[in-house]
C-alpha cells in the first residue's frame, strides 16, 4: 500500500517490537524512523557523511562498539533495548556504502534493511559485480509514490527479502495475517497494493531505464553549468561514478549544498524556479522524538545538511534550456 507500510511490514515480520531498537540515519524522510517507533521499538541514530549524506560506516562501527555491553555480547541501548537491525537509506537515488556497512554489522549478526524508497534501479559496485538496490541487504523496501522514479497514480510500495520464511510472513501480514480465507494465524494489516496502481506501475516499468538515463543527462548538464561555483555551491557526490556501473546514480533528487541558502531560496522563488528542501529538520530534532533526549549538536553532519541543502529540478522531461534557466538563476544569485 506504500513504501511506509512495506517497511512497517518488514519490521513486523522480523518480530521487532517493544524492548527492541533499530539503528538508522537522522537525515531521511520521516517514515524511516516513524515505522521503528510504530512497532514499539527505539530509533537509534547514526550520523551521515558530509559528501554522500548517507549513514557513515565508521560512525556505525563506533556506535555498535559503544552498545556492545549486554549479556552474552548483545547490543543494548542505554534505555535497555536490544538492537535488532540497521536501516541505511539510499538517499536521493544513490546506494549507500553497503559493503562497509555490512562489515560493521557482521560481528553482531545484525540484519540490514535497505530503505530503497528513492533508489529504484540504482546500482552498487559490489565486489562480485554491480548489483541493484534492494538486493544488497537482508530485506528492502521501495516506494512507488507518484514523485518517485517509478511512480504510480497514488500510493504504493514493495517489500523484498532473501529469506523464504520472511517472505511468507510478509505475504500474511499484507492481508491481515490471513492465509486461507478468513483464518488468521497472526495479526497483520491492510497493506495490499491495489489493482489500479499495479496496472499503472506495470505499464511504466519498461521506461524506468530510459527515464533514469534522462535524469543522469540532466545531472551532467547541471554539473557543467555550476561547477565553477566551488566554495559557494557544493554539487552532489557521485561516489560510484567511476566504477563502471551504468545506474551509479538515478538522481531521484538533485541536492546541492548552498551558502546563504535561505537567501537563495527567496531568490529562486522570485525567479519562479522550482526548488525544495529535503529535509529541513533532522529526525532527532523532531518534536515527536523528543523523548529520546537528543540535543542540538548530537548529529552535527545531519544538522548541517538540514541547514544547507536544496533540491533543484531533475525530472526526466526537463529540457536543456530549462536546466540552463535554473543554472543561470543560481549563478545570478552568487555572481551578481
Amino acid at each position: 500500500s506504500s513504501g511506509t507500510d512495506a517497511l512497517l511490514a518488514i519490521l513486523m515480520a522480523m518480530g521487532i517490537g517493544p524492548g527492541d531498537a533499530v539503528i538508522t540515519t537522522p537525515y531521511s524522510f520521516f517514515a524511516t524512523a516513524g515505522c521503528i517507533h510504530r512497532v514499539g521499538a527505539e530509533p537509534v541514530f547514526v550520523d551521515i557523511t558530509p559528501d554522500t549524506l548517507h549513514m557513515d560506516p565508521e560512525r556505525l562501527r563506533r556506535c555498535l562498539l559503544r552498545l556492545a555491553s549486554g549479556a552474552g555480547g548483545r547490543l543494548v541501548t542505554p534505555r535497555g533495548n536490544r538492537v535488532r537491525a540497521v536501516i541505511p537509506v539510499h538517499l536521493f537515488g544513490v546506494c549507500c556504502a553497503m559493503e562497509a556497512l555490512g562489515e560493521a554489522v557482521v560481528p553482531y549478526g545484525l540484519p540490514i534493511i535497505e530503505d530503497a524508497a528513492q533508489a529504484v534501479g540504482a546500482e552498487y559496485p559490489a565486489s562480485g559485480g554491480a548489483r541493484r538496490a534492494g538486493t544488497l541487504g537482508d530485506a528492502a523496501l521501495f516506494s512507488f509514490f507518484p514523485t518517485k522514479n517509478l511512480g504510480g497514480a497514488g500510493d504504493g510500495g514493495m517489500a523484498v527479502c532473501r529469506s523464504r520464511e520472511l517472505a511468507e510472513q510478509l505475504r500474511l501480514l499484507r492481508n491481515h495475517g490471513m492465509g486461507r480465507g478468513y483464518f488468521h494465524g497472526i495479526v497483520g494489516g491492510n497493506f495490499r497494493l491495489d489493482a489500479l496502481q499495479a496496472a499503472v506501475l506495470h505499464a511504466k516499468l519498461p521506461f524506468v531505464e530510459e527515464w533514469n538515463a534522462a535524469r543522469r543527462r540532466n545531472a551532467a548538464l547541471y554539473r557543467a553549468a555550476l561547477s565553477d561555483l566551488s566554495g559557494l555551491l557544493e554539487l552532489p557526490a557521485e561516489p560510484w561514478k567511476d566504477t563502471g556501473a551504468t545506474n551509479h546514480h538515478t538522481w531521484h533528487q538533485y541536492v546541492v549544498r548552498a551558502e546563504r541558502r535561505e537567501e537563495l531560496l527567496r531568490h529562486l522563488e522570485r525567479e519562479q524556479i522550482g526548488h525544495a528542501v529535503y529535509y529541513p529538520v533532522p529526525l532527532h530534532q523532531q518534536q515527536c522524538f523528543s523523548y529520546l533526549g537528543h540535543r542540538p549538536g548530537d548529529f552535527p553532519e545531519s544538522e548541517r545538511a538540514a541547514s544547507e541543502t536544496i533540491a533543484l529540478p531533475i525530472f526526466p522531461e526537463l529540457r536543456s534550456e530549462e536546466i540552463s534557466a535554473v543554472a543561470e538563476a543560481v549563478r545570478g544569485f552568487y555572481l551578481r
